[in-house]
């Protein structure tokens, strides 16, 4: 049988059709290589993804959704946040959790000889109903695994990596889809051809259901290679920070990723940008004159503001700390967005020295923080129903791809067995360019296809030329 890579064309006709071809066996092959690596990363990330989703709206995090019953007006706050450190004796008061309605329990945190201990109350009776370690249930540990598989910085990288890697598999996947070079698709490729056997029922199912899954996994892997170590920190998001130089007062030392411990809680345009410092004479009007600057009294100033319902408020740390109220949907305080707030007060003044709303991020800081809450499924049920058939769709072309590469490997034969390299590839340095392009786009997937190309080149290709020789 002559192979397409044999084939010697004899009409202009023929010519795109091998060019077609010969590109299709390089896509295949990078494709292959890719998958090789994503694929168990990809079925970690969207097994846990989902089980977050839905822990964080069936049970809440941290105590938020337990039910209280509700009374004519709950106590001050003050109150409230000194039975929480009863419940901890010689502990810190750090962060106070409004309810986000009226039936649901107050959370404090309260810090003690380095733990963080979350305490949960009835706002209206200050009768503590439980407290536990902070970021401690299940929902915490699914999160640390889904960020860094456990291991930190190491874990990043290696997920990172996956992610970046699946920007080149949905290239790669969207060409081989393409039924051919120089038409649209048809219908039929828009759909799995079910009266297919074997693998070519494999290939039509695994082909379809990647295309309809290859715009929300494009989202995706954005939102989270964002809050990735070197594509998102050292790439896009120092050049993406609001001014902080906007607010007019004096800036602190730390930034706002000071206040995750953790895992990321801060809004993603946020998270490198300086804390304003509390201690001068700027700042609008806030708490009014000879009022005394009290938890009471900045729950007050919040509500007066626009702050209904759940909102967190942070405590000042150290001299030139301030109070810091948030609203935030990747926190489950709103199910909107872009109703996202952060202000912050001045600890001596009680003046408002910043007030960042979603209207005032640029347009990176706005993609994200509809593109988290999106991603983290915290936007109502019918996102989270959503985002679990995406889920299970990433699954299944995980699961599909193995089967597929496992139908198509020789019987008997051991080893990766990869898609062949054409051969004479044409318009190679076009190639050459968009891998350039890539690899600068997205440096971990660029270090990874450097790494495919040593190991392809010094070993699986001399492997595969002695194994011809001997036939």
């Amino acid at each position: 049988m002559v192979t397409t890579d044999q084939v010697t064309p004899s009409t202009d006709r023929q010519t795109p059709n091998l060019h077609f071809a010969k590109f299709y066996r390089a896509a295949w092959r990078w494709h292959f290589y890719a998958g090789l690596y994503v694929i168990p990363f990809f079925i970690m990330l969207a097994t846990t993804g989902m089980l977050m989703m839905w822990i964080a709206f069936i049970d809440g995090r941290d105590g938020e959704r337990t039910q209280v019953t509700p009374q004519e007006a709950p106590l001050a706050v003050s109150i409230q946040a000194q039975a929480a450190l009863e419940a901890i004796p010689s502990g810190n008061l750090v962060q106070y959790v409004a309810p986000r309605a009226d039936d649901l329990a107050a959370i404090f945190r309260i810090d003690r000889d380095g733990e963080a201990m979350m305490v949960v109350l009835d706002p209206y009776t200050a009768k503590v109903l439980d407290s536990f370690p902070r970021r401690s249930g299940l929902y915490d540990l699914l999160d640390n695994i889904h960020g860094s598989l456990l291991l930190g910085v190491t874990g990043d990288r290696m997920i990172e990596i996956a992610a970046s890697l699946g920007m080149i598999l949905i290239a790669t996947g969207l060409f081989m889809w393409w039924p051919r070079a120089g038409a649209g698709p048809s219908k039929s490729a828009l759909r799995p051809n079910l009266a297919a056997g074997g693998r070519s029922l494999w290939k039509s199912l695994h082909s379809v259901v990647g295309f309809w899954s290859a715009a929300m996994l494009v989202i995706f892997l954005i939102s989270g290679l964002s809050w990735a170590g070197v594509w998102g920190e050292k790439m896009v998001q120092a050049w993406s920070s609001f001014p902080a130089q906007k607010w007019g007062a004096p800036l602190s030392d730390v930034t706002h990723a000071s206040m995750n411990e953790g895992p990321k809680e801060v809004p993603w345009v946020l998270e490198q940008t300086p804390m304003p410092a509390s201690g001068s004479l700027a700042g609008k009007d806030g708490i009014a004159a000879g009022v005394p600057v009290t938890l009471d009294s900045i729950d007050a100033l919040a509500r007066a503001i626009g702050f209904e319902a759940r909102y967190q408020l942070n405590l000042p740390k150290g001299d030139t700390g301030v109070w810091t109220m948030s609203r935030d949907s990747m926190n489950t305080d709103s199910v909107n967005p872009m109703s996202d707030r952060t202000v912050h007060i001045d600890q001596y003044s009680g003046k408002i020295l910043a007030d960042v709303k979603f209207a005032d991020y640029g347009w990176m800081g706005k993609a994200m923080a509809v593109g988290i809450a999106f991603h983290m499924g915290t936007v109502g049920l019918p996102i989270i129903l959503l985002n679990s058939v995406f889920c299970l769709s990433i699954v299944f072309l995980c699961i599909s791809g193995v089967v597929m590469w496992l139908k198509r490997r020789p019987a008997g034969q051991k080893g990766l067995v990869p898609p062949p390299a054409p051969r004479d590839m044409p318009l190679w340095k076009g190639a050459v360019v968009l891998a350039l392009v890539l690899g600068a786009a997205f440096p971990m997937a660029g270090l990874a296809m450097i790494f495919a190309l040593a190991i392809d080149f010094c070993v699986i290709s001399p492997l595969v030329r002695r194994k011809r020789a001997t036939i």
